[in-house]
Parts: structure tokens; C-alpha cells; sequence
């Protein structure tokens, strides 16, 4: 099938699904978009998209894919087996590529309700960020059938730099992803303590911004999300609350296995508590916001 007659559509068009839709469009994929943001939908539609809509259950019955980046299982069962549910909507035949990062049971348990409607799904958690997403850049944890893998090259190709095909057992690409986010919320809660030192400490921000991004203990999350703390802006590309439901996964995970993880049980407790003092929906940086005593950065009136 050439990429002009494969039809994809991707439901939740937030920073990382609007790269992709987007990426999807660059390919010659004839992309379809849903989301419950209006402005999101007409965004995708202006970009070129074939049709857009609250739900895609309007057109189904057109799509060979579907690339589900929401934020959670229940978000993914609702899509799928709720009123207006895809998975009794589309053609036997369709691959279904899960990209929200859940548990290995939720993936397994998805997997098996669209198995019921004689669907495809790939286990394929995603990671880059927004300006990854864009560029059809990220990178992709999957776990799935051959077939599977097969009948969704077309969405892997358009939307990732690198496909890790982890196995063929669904729930291990889930688990990879989760043990990722792992590192990703201990370098974000680290990165906020170092810099919460430094306020304390009377050092400039941005000083030590630019030292940590020039020498060893820099990570990729610091570089990053430590930039938002420096300039005072917690618009949210990816949330305080994403990380305290990411961070239980990966505590729960742990305790399935009966094994410690003492430096994430921290970090949730660092986010839970961010969160609980009403910076959820701010960016994940605002995890600094919880440490007392300390002067931060406001974002400059432009």
C-alpha cells in the first residue's frame, strides 16, 4: 500500500499528538485528527488533515491505523470500548498503535479487547517531546505481533527517528517506557533540588544553568525543563500531574516485583506533593515550587 492511500488517524492532538498527526501529514498519510480541543482540531484541519472531530468513530470505517496519544488507560479505554468506542468501529484488520504510557496489564488488557474485534495493537510507548514530535523524530518503545508491526510501518516510519522493537509479548514495550520515566522524573526532581540549592545558596539561575549545561551533571532533563525554572515559565508542555501518574506506574511496577526503588519513591512524593499544592497543571518544572524559602524567577511581562 503506498503512503497516499494509507489512511491514520490520530485521536489526542496535544504537544506530542500534533507532532505527530503533522508528521503523519509530511509522509503523504492520509491523517485524520480527534480531540475534544477545538482549536487543536482546526489546527490539524488547517495543516491539511482529511477530516477532523470530537471522536473518530465518523471515520472509522476509512482508517488502516490508528495512533492513540492520550494521557492514560482510562483514556485509552474510553476511545476504544466506550460509547462511541473505536475498536466495534473499525475494520477487522486495523492496527492500533497505543502510545499513552500505561501499565503492562492496562496494555495487555486493551490488547485483548480489540483482539475480541479482530484488531491489531502495538504495545508502542513513545518519548522526544514536543519538538521531537514535530520533526517525526521520536522515539518509539514497541512490543507486538510481526503482523502488527507490519500493518503500522507506515505510522513508525512518519512519526520516529528510532523504533526499539522490544519484543513480541505486549505489555514489554509499556514496561520499558515506564522504567524510562523512571530516569526522566528522578533528573527532573533532582534538577529541581540542584537549582532550588542554588536559589537558596544566592546563586544566579541562570549561572548555574549555564555551568551544569556545560559539565558532567548535566541530563537532557535538566537541560530542558531547568531552562523553564530560569525563565519563569511554567506553560505546560508536559505537566506536574503527567509525572505524579508516570511516577506511580513505576512505584507500582516495583512493588509488583517486590523490588525497592528508593530514589523515585522520592520523586513521586516530590511531584504528588507539587501537585497537591495546586501546581498540577503546570509545567513539570514546577516541582521546584514546593522547596520553601527560596526566591524563583518570574516570567517577564513581554
Amino acid at each position: 500500500m503506498s503512503a497516499n492511500s494509507f489512511h491514520v488517524c490520530v485521536v489526542g492532538l496535544g504537544s506530542m499528538g500534533m507532532g505527530a498527526a503533522r508528521s503523519c501529514l509530511a509522509a503523504g498519510l492520509k491523517t485524520y485528527g480527534a480531540d475534544l480541543n477545538p482549536a487543536a482540531r482546526e489546527a490539524l484541519q488547517a495543516a491539511g488533515a482529511e477530516a477532523v472531530a470530537e471522536s473518530a468513530a465518523a471515520f472509522a470505517d476509512k482508517l488502516d491505523a490508528v495512533l492513540l496519544l492520550v494521557v492514560n488507560a482510562a483514556q485509552c479505554n474510553a476511545v476504544l470500548f466506550g460509547e462511541n468506542g473505536l475498536a466495534a468501529r473499525l475494520r477487522p484488520g486495523t492496527g492500533v498503535m497505543v502510545s499513552a504510557t500505561i501499565s503492562a496489564a492496562d496494555s495487555q488488557a486493551i490488547a485483548s479487547g480489540l483482539a475480541q474485534h479482530g484488531l491489531m495493537m502495538l504495545d508502542a510507548p513513545v518519548s522526544g517531546g514536543a519538538a521531537k514530535a514535530a520533526e517525526g523524530q521520536i522515539t518509539v518503545m514497541a512490543a507486538g505481533s510481526r503482523a502488527a508491526f507490519d500493518k503500522l510501518r507506515p505510522v513508525l516510519d512518519a512519526v520516529a527517528g528510532k523504533v526499539y522493537e522490544v519484543g513480541e509479548e505486549i505489555g514489554q514495550g509499556a514496561t520499558v517506557k515506564i522504567i524510562h520515566q523512571l530516569l526522566a522524573g528522578v533528573h527532573i526532581a533532582a534538577g529541581a533540588e540542584a537549582m532550588a540549592l542554588a536559589a537558596r545558596a544566592g546563586i544566579p539561575l541562570d549561572t548555574m544553568y549555564d555551568v551544569v549545561t556545560h559539565a558532567a551533571g548535566n541530563s537532557w532533563m535538566f537541560e530542558n525543563r531547568m531552562r523553564h525554572v530560569v525563565d519563569g515559565d511554567y506553560t505546560p508542555h508536559s505537566a506536574v500531574d503527567i509525572f505524579v501518574k508516570d511516577l506511580r506506574l513505576v512505584t507500582e511496577t516495583a512493588l509488583s516485583l517486590n523490588f525497592p526503588l528508593p530514589l523515585a519513591t522520592t520523586a513521586y512524593t516530590m511531584f504528588a506533593n507539587a501537585s497537591n499544592a495546586g501546581f498540577g497543571r503546570e509545567d513539570d518544572a514546577a516541582v521546584i515550587k514546593t522547596f520553601a524559602g527560596i526566591s524563583l524567577p518570574e516570567k517577564k511581562a513581554v
